[in-house]
């Protein structure tokens, strides 16, 4: 579950997302701990607007670096295709994004609660980066997930 936008107009009144997210296997390892942190996992995932707001899918690379055994962050860099459109009026509800696709970051810290499950506080960014507009602000949403490794 995330917040929608909570600092621009599609997070006004609380919307809020839910997200779906595969991360795969490394597709290769490496001898080491410290070259292992640089070799990314591919991710696809999507985020539903409970409030008929922006949706989107997404798909990209990610990092996890080990902080601890049972804390790590991980960012991610891909790209999102979106339902926004260009909703430039004053009177929408919907955040101007310009173009499709755009660029897509995401930052979490996480806990590992089990070999199995665990819990992470993420923020992520939705931009066209200046490609097809100057008046993009992108959409950032905040909010926890929950993760399980098969």
């Amino acid at each position: 579950m995330s917040a929608q936008d909570p600092w621009g107009r599609e997070g006004n009144d609380g919307s809020a997302n839910l997200t779906g997210e595969i991360l795969f296997d490394k597709p290769f390892t490496a001898s080491d701990l410290f070259t292992s942190y640089f070799i990314p996992r591919p991710h696809i995932g999507g985020s539903l607007n409970f409030d008929d707001r922006t949706s989107f899918a997404y798909a990209g690379l990610s990092w996890t670096i080990d902080v601890t055994p049972n804390i790590f962050v991980e960012g991610s860099f891909g790209g999102a295709i979106h339902n926004g459109g260009d909703s430039s009026h004053p009177l929408s509800d919907r955040q101007s994004l310009s173009c499709s696709p755009l660029f897509r970051e995401s930052g979490s810290v996480g806990v590992r609660l089990s070999a199995n499950w665990s819990v992470m506080a993420t923020i992520e960014h939705l931009s066209d980066g200046g490609t097809c507009s100057d008046e993009n602000r992108g959409l950032t949403n905040v909010g926890a997930r929950v993760g399980y490794s098969f």
